[in-house]
């Protein structure tokens, strides 16, 4: 299902009138569908998931304290939220004639890099993360790096 736009409508604006205020139901919808149509389609999304569904799984499973999942999930939020952003870049640009597109295109390869570096980011703090909370686990009195 390709992304449709809206049809463009005309309106004569009366410039002393205010602007329309939109309800927050509205706001809320259109932020769904972004959300959506910046998913949909888009397979490094699936990675994401992947890596996503396994990051909670192994935090489920060695019982990470609450500040270790809110950073986790403060992540896994970054790395999204950046593909979201490289998806809405990418769509815009689509969107292109080709003159444009030559002088664009590196706006593309910034946006990807953007989602490289949060997810080396998210990548490293969840080592840190995992690490910390397995060395609790297998030597509870901590470990003896320096033994006598």
């Amino acid at each position: 299902m390709a992304f449709e736009p809206a049809p463009i409508v005309e309106e004569k604006m009366d410039p002393d009138a205010a602007p329309k205020r939109r309800r927050w139901r509205a706001k809320f919808r259109d932020a769904l569908r972004g959300l959506k149509l910046g998913i949909r389609g888009h397979s490094s999304f699936f990675v994401h998931f992947f890596v996503t569904a396994l990051v909670l799984a192994a935090a489920g499973m060695l019982r990470c304290s609450v500040e270790q999942w809110c950073v986790l999930l403060l992540c896994i939020g970054g790395v999204l939220t950046a593909e979201l952003f490289n998806s809405a870049i990418e769509t815009l640009f689509r969107g292109l004639d080709e003159a444009t597109k030559e002088r664009a295109w590196p706006s593309l390869d910034i946006a990807a890099g953007a989602v490289l570096l949060a997810s080396i980011v998210a990548a490293l703090v969840g080592t840190l993360v995992f690490v910390q909370r397995l060395t609790q686990i297998l030597w509870p009195e901590g470990p003896e790096v320096w033994p006598e």
